[in-house]
């Protein structure tokens, strides 16, 4: 071992919060958190976009999974909602003219409803009223009295014709045929025979009297159907009457409510002309009725439908009459009827057919006039739902349309509803990717959604901080009804919290995850039978959590002590160095140690990368192998050439790597090999590294720490055993109570450096060395083994050059011939 250059103390190992300091003895003694924390940014945006006034302020609130932008973006819409006024009342009545154009009307919330009331009031009244206006005494004595004085009339006129007819020797005969005329003789008609038997000058007076009386018989005739007209038309100013007297009292009742309004006044004055207009329809409703009751089947197909009353109820699509303030609409799944709204069908005898009553409202329609939150990816997947969306936000109206309309090949008929005014504020939750994608791809985005509302993954730890996040412990126990948490437990939850996001001065607002942490940490301390979570029942959570998820870590690890998978944690070997990998499974993350070596030899092929050689080196790595390059250049080869072939490979390594984190491991190995010097085994080594030799921060920093230990931990832990990292990386150590205890036993041990010369000293146990004035480094010292390696590769290089550019000099010198020239 190097003694303890760069080594960490406990302290600096993890963060840790004294429950003393918090103040409180449990969350009983806290109150209940007012708005949200550790996202000022994200509530400021969506503040701003929910309050300014202009096209396309719309919002896409963005940020990671599990950071409560749905939840933040919901409570703030429904604090703010209670403050704004309630939206107007839609309804969808028939259009009498083009029932395939259904009317829209809007009335002030609350009088919708009131409205649809009335106007089932009245149906169902007149389902009552007119067939028993149409079947009353006094209506059929006056229809009768119509007849009767028709019949009268008629009667009169046939009576005189015949009487002017038995003057002229003729009789009038009513027959199926209609009225005819016969010649009397003795005073009997007279046949077509017996005619025939008659003298010529008796057929010729017959026929001359004919003539006369076929005028007269015409003009009676006419006389007959203007008195029919006339018995229609008293008919039917009797039925107009009958019904106006029957729904006047109910029209008027409802014109006098609304008289303000004066689209209802309008649809009101169309249901009276309608009534009136269809009387005769509803005269023979009881006769369809019983006939369909009889033969249904042949009244549809004789195209015969009782009428319905339907037609005049109103379809409320939007009903604000218990609303308080704004709608705050969250759609689930807003697919493109849900979205924009639907128009129904049923079956009937085997065909679809619709009408207005069956419009039913989408979340655009509901959300009108307040708050509409959607997730970008399911508006984005449901087919035709973002090009639906867009275009009722262009427009700011609300059109009912089939899906897909454009792009049917033949159109069918259907409603096309009045479109509707749209007031609406659309909040899109979305991941970052899809912000971006939109932002870039799709023109419309840009002027549509121009508040961004960036939700943050992490909040500041400071003493602030810390008590937000413990009144936002004490709202969800008291929301979700878990038991109260110890100033233990809080403190242990606060830890954990720093512990997701890997960073001693910062705190995780994933509330996603930290929900769940408090969940299980009150159902174990039901089990160990606590009043309060305690901390002993937040660790357990955590483990738990941990040994449901790292069965593949086990798998490894266990690999690792076998032997089927070769990792040294002690002795000393040259050019072969143990790096730290992160493994990630989704719900888990766990660092796997892996075999690095070097070989270097006479050449000049450079640094060969094995792994990027077979393609198993993603492009981040395979930068970190060419840097390399570039130190050795700028350390060690500036008045001789970098003249080496070295190779380079993670050891038993079947898929692909990703990352600069082991390129600092890699060049430990390298100088290894060329020095001679070997590498301490039972340290591994972690961090990248730049052309200058500064090692640069790195992620997964706990996780490659553990895992290391829990690998010497199987093998056995000799004391010396530990981890070299970047110092940049102290601020993120959180490591698990487990490794610090073991560093504070000193059985295990955290190195940091900033420079390799730091770490290679920590690994070879010898100076590094400084550059001297002469550009030579003292002896001894790794950097003067280096050196001296890479003098000596090149003076080799150097030789076996040389004989050969003598021999190509040889062939190509001129030949002397015998006339003096050179061929």
């Amino acid at each position: 071992m190097a003694g303890n250059r760069g080594e960490l103390s406990v302290e600096e190992l993890r963060w840790t919060l004294d429950p003393e300091s918090l103040g409180f003895s449990s969350t009983e003694d806290l109150g209940t958190l007012d708005g949200v924390i550790g996202q000022d940014r994200a509530v400021r945006a969506v503040s701003f976009g929910v309050d300014i006034e202009g096209p396309g302020y719309h919002v896409f609130a963005l940020g990671p999974s599990g950071t409560g932008k749905t939840t933040m973006v919901r409570k703030f819409l429904e604090r703010l909602a209670p403050d704004r006024p309630v939206p107007d009342d839609w309804l969808y009545v028939n259009n009498f003219e083009d029932a395939d154009k259904p009317i829209a009307l809007r009335m002030p919330a609350g009088m919708g409803c009131q409205f649809r009331q009335d106007m089932d009031r009245v149906v169902d009244e007149l389902n009552t009223e007119i067939p028993r206006t149409f079947e009353s005494e006094e209506y059929e004595r006056e229809q009768q009295q119509i007849q009767e004085e028709f019949q009268r009339r008629r009667q009169a006129l046939f009576e005189e014709l015949e009487r002017e007819a038995q003057a002229r020797g003729f009789a009038i005969l009513q027959g199926a045929g209609g009225v005819m005329m016969a010649p009397v003789i003795q005073g009997n008609v007279v046949t077509p025979e017996q005619f025939g038997q008659l003298s010529e000058e008796q057929r010729q007076r017959i026929e001359n009297g004919r003539g006369e009386l076929q005028d007269r018989l015409r003009d009676t005739m006419r006389q007959v159907q203007q008195l029919q007209r006339e018995a229609r038309d008293r008919t039917r100013d009797l039925d107009r009457q009958a019904m106006r007297n029957t729904i006047e009292h109910l029209i008027d009742e409802l014109e006098a409510k609304y008289a303000e309004f004066e689209p209802v006044m309008a649809f009101l004055s169309r249901v009276t002309a309608d009534l009136l207009d269809k009387v005769q329809d509803f005269k023979q409703q009881r006769q369809i009725e019983q006939m369909q009751q009889q033969n249904p089947l042949a009244v549809a197909m004789a195209g015969q439908q009782a009428p319905s009353f339907d037609r005049y109820r109103v379809n409320l699509i939007v009903d604000n009459c218990d609303a308080q303030g704004a709608p705050v609409v969250i759609e689930d799944n807003p697919t493109y009827y849900n979205l924009v709204g639907r128009v129904e069908h049923q079956v009937q005898l085997g065909a679809l057919v619709t009408n207005f009553t069956m419009i039913r409202a989408g979340a655009l329609q509901r959300a009108n006039g307040g708050y509409l939150i959607l997730d970008a990816r399911d508006v984005l997947t449901s087919p035709f739902a973002w090009e639906a969306l867009k275009r009722s936000l262009r427009s700011n109206q609300i059109k009912i349309e089939a899906m897909g309309e454009a792009y049917r090949a033949i159109t069918t008929r259907t409603l096309e509803p009045e479109p509707i005014p749209l007031d609406v504020k659309v909040v899109l939750i979305g991941e970052p990717l899809l912000y971006y994608l939109l932002l870039n791809l799709d023109p419309d985005f840009r002027e549509l959604f121009k508040v961004k509302a960036d939700f943050a993954s992490d909040m500041r730890r400071d003493g602030d901080g810390v008590q937000e996040y413990a009144t936002f412990i004490a709202s969800i126990v008291r929301e979700e009804n878990l038991r109260h948490f110890a100033a233990s437990g809080v403190a242990k939850v606060v830890e954990h919290g720093a512990r997701m996001v890997s960073h001693k001065n910062k705190l995780a607002v994933r509330f996603g995850d930290v929900v769940d942490l408090l969940r299980q940490s009150s159902y174990w301390a039901g089990k160990n039978g606590h009043d309060l979570v305690q901390a002993e029942d937040v660790q357990r959570a955590i483990d738990e959590d941990i040994y449901r998820s790292s069965q593949i870590e086990e798998r490894m690890q266990e690999m690792i002590e076998e032997g089927t998978i070769l990792i040294d944690t002690e002795g000393m070997v040259g050019g072969q160095v143990n790096g730290i990998s992160v493994l990630s499974l989704g719900d888990y993350v766990f660092g796997k140690p892996s075999r690095i070596t070097a070989r270097t030899y006479v050449g000049n092929a450079g640094v060969v990368n094995i792994d990027r050689e077979t393609e198993l080196g993603g492009r981040i790595h395979n930068k970190g192998v060419l840097i390399l390059s570039g130190y050795l250049g700028g350390r060690y080869a500036l008045d001789v050439p970098l003249a080496l072939s070295a190779s380079l490979t993670f050891e038993q390594l079947y898929e692909e790597v990703e990352g600069d984190s082991a390129s600092s491991a890699e060049l430990y190995a390298l100088l290894s090999s060329l020095s001679g010097y070997p590498i301490n085994q039972e340290l591994a080594v972690t961090g990248s590294v730049n052309q200058r030799g500064q090692v640069q921060a790195i992620g997964g920093v706990n996780q490659k720490i553990e895992g290391y230990y829990l690998t010497c931990k199987l093998k056995r832990l000799t004391g010396n055993q530990g981890v070299v990292i970047p110092r940049d990386n102290v601020k993120h150590l959180m490591l698990r109570e487990e490794v610090v205890d073991a560093v504070r036993e000193g059985r295990f041990h955290v190195y940091a450096v900033s420079t390799i010369d730091e770490g290679i000293e920590i690994l070879t146990g010898k100076e590094a060395g400084q550059q001297q004035e002469d550009g030579s480094y003292p002896e001894g010292t790794v950097n003067w083994a280096v050196q001296n390696k890479l003098r000596e590769l090149a003076e080799k290089v150097k030789g076996f050059a040389r004989p050969e550019a003598e021999g190509e000099r040889k062939e190509t010198e001129p030949v002397a011939v015998a006339d003096g020239r050179a061929d």
